[in-house]
């Protein structure tokens, strides 16, 4: 605001001088209506004010107020009024963009090739190459919060730093965008400009929409969603929580964009995207004629001032036109369900209804219930699938798809709780799914914060029956050649057992060589280039892994 009062000029300032003349005009044209009234020689003045209609003096929008404003408008486009230069192409965009990814569980989904967060890193490379000169900087999370690379307009860097996300890169499984907001906070400590926050993902925490958007409250920031993920997603995978991102931002007063085929989300991003060009005093550079944004306005009045009864007309066109404008909401609202998978087992009264049926009932009971309400009421009446697909809670959606025996959505969807509760459904959750290495980790977490839980325990340790009777199993199958015993075909990621591995208890000497003597021979050299990491994605899981222990789930 300051520099635009500081800045504020006309470029054409002689055009000014046209306004007095103008409204002189409109002055005269005003008197000349008011004198040509000719009752007022023939008829006594106390009569003719009896006799006239005074309805029309308190509308102030008549032809001749019009026709002033239009003079105004008019005098303003042809004098140019200014307050800002056209950015310079050697001129940097000073305004920043944090990327916060999701790295959860979730997002190793297939329904988006190759994966949704290929998918997503592809798009953010993309978005990259669109605003070269953006200082950019990267944030993950899933169940814990940290930094990749904090802010920075090397856009080789950001790539590589890109390409190396993976699903599980974060020590701790989750799905918290909240932990993120204090690595967003210390990154932006000390930028003064307003900043882009990009967040790309396919749900939400529990807590997340409520401490997300009270975040948004106190900071100036510019938050854009970017919904990785379809509705009906193929397999066990967890589908896009593309309401809860729409909830997000719009309690953020920010914007959703669905991720697309083309290039068009990633455009539309970045035109969204806000610019902050610092104004030269350079008078080599051309100032921008604001001027041209009054024309429609004016063209606007100028067809509406000579047109009789113009008022009348310009109000029923308008009204017919708003009447006719879709409902973004609720044509949203019908878009989504008609995406949702419909579950066979429906209640009686909705069995042999066609979808627009469906759709009419589901919209009339959203009238009255929320959509965790009506998930509720279709738990407790055995339709889980659809009570999965109702809830907006993910905590409620792991219960549903649990009773409906669809244990691996049901686990991940756990993980998007922070609490003990949640992560004794998780273990639960993947004991039924068979993968008994998994669940006993997550029983072994539990009692580590909560060792008063006996159901816990007792689950805990019939988790190491099992494990170790498949360990003796697989040890006395591989024992006996030529015998083949019943195979052991774990489902889709689920460790039956952790294998029937012997400890080896020698110890080996470990040799240390020096710089110069690596640098001496070539043999040492090439050995010691072969154990260098060549990808950066271990070095970031480690490093994370160790701001978990040092600093907990997010940044101080």
């Amino acid at each position: 605001m300051t520099d635009f009062f500081s800045h504020f000029h006309f470029l054409r300032p002689e055009w000014l001088g046209l306004l007095p003349g103008l409204l002189l005009l409109e002055w005269m044209l005003r008197k000349q209506q008011h004198s040509g009234d000719n009752f007022e020689k023939i008829i006594d003045p106390a009569l003719l004010a009896a006799l006239r209609v005074q309805g029309t003096k308190g509308r102030w929008f008549t032809p001749t107020t019009a026709l002033a404003l239009l003079f105004l408008l008019v005098t303003l486009i042809l004098a140019g009024p200014t307050w800002r230069q056209q950015p310079s192409p050697l001129a940097e965009n000073t305004t920043p963009l944090v990327m916060v990814i999701d790295v959860s569980e979730s997002m190793d989904s297939t329904d988006i090739a190759p994966t949704r967060l290929e998918r997503a890193v592809q798009k953010m490379t993309d978005l990259i190459d669109l605003t070269p000169d953006r200082p950019v900087a990267i944030i993950v999370f899933a169940g814990s919060a940290h930094t990749v690379i904090p802010l920075t307009t090397d856009r080789e860097i950001l790539k590589n730093f890109l390409s190396v996300l993976r699903v599980g890169i974060a020590p701790r499984r989750g799905k918290y965008p909240e932990y993120a907001l204090a690595g967003i906070d210390r990154i932006l400590a000390g930028n003064p400009n307003r900043a882009n926050i990009l967040l790309v993902g396919d749900g939400l925490g529990a807590d997340s929409l409520e401490l997300v958007s009270s975040w948004c409250r106190r900071q100036p920031h510019v938050l854009t969603v970017l919904g990785v993920g379809t509705a009906q997603p193929i397999s066990s995978d967890v589908p896009l929580d593309r309401a809860g991102l729409i909830a997000l931002a719009d309690a953020c007063a920010g914007n959703y964009v669905d991720i697309k085929v083309g290039p068009e989300d990633v455009e539309g991003i970045a035109k969204r995207l806000r610019d902050s060009y610092r104004i030269l005093e350079d008078d080599a550079l051309p100032w921008v004629d604001a001027g041209y944004a009054l024309l429609l306005p004016a063209m606007g009045l100028g067809l509406l001032w000579f047109r009789q009864g113009w008022t009348r007309l310009w109000m029923a066109l308008l009204f017919p036109l708003a009447l006719a404008m879709p409902s973004e909401g609720l044509a949203q609202v019908r878009q989504d369900r008609q995406l949702l998978p419909v579950d066979t087992t429906v209640p009686d009264i909705l069995e042999d209804s066609t979808d627009w049926l469906q759709t009419v009932v589901d919209g009339l009971i959203g009238l009255w219930l929320t959509p965790d309400q009506y998930g509720a009421l279709l738990l407790k009446s055995g339709h889980y699938e659809r009570a999965a697909q109702t809830f907006h809670d993910p905590g409620w959606q792991g219960v549903a798809y649990y009773y409906a025996e669809d244990f691996e959505r049901a686990a991940l969807l756990f993980t998007r709780q922070d609490s003990a509760i949640a992560l004794f459904n998780e273990a639960n959750a993947r004991a039924h799914q068979r993968d008994y290495v998994g669940a006993l980790t997550r029983y072994d977490e539990l009692l580590t914060a909560q060792p008063e839980l006996s159901s816990a325990l007792t689950n805990r340790n019939l988790m190491r029956q099992i494990i170790e009777e498949a360990n003796r199993l697989s040890e006395s199958q591989s024992n006996e050649a030529g015998v083949s015993g019943e195979d052991i075909d774990p489902e889709a990621g689920a460790q039956i057992a952790d294998g029937a591995n012997e400890l080896s208890l020698e110890q080996q000497t470990l040799v240390q060589y020096s710089a110069e003597e690596i640098l001496a021979s070539p043999e040492l050299a090439n050995l010691w280039l072969q154990n260098v990491q060549p990808d950066p994605s271990n070095f970031l899981r480690n490093k994370f892994s160790a701001q978990l222990q040092e600093r907990g789930v997010s940044e101080p």
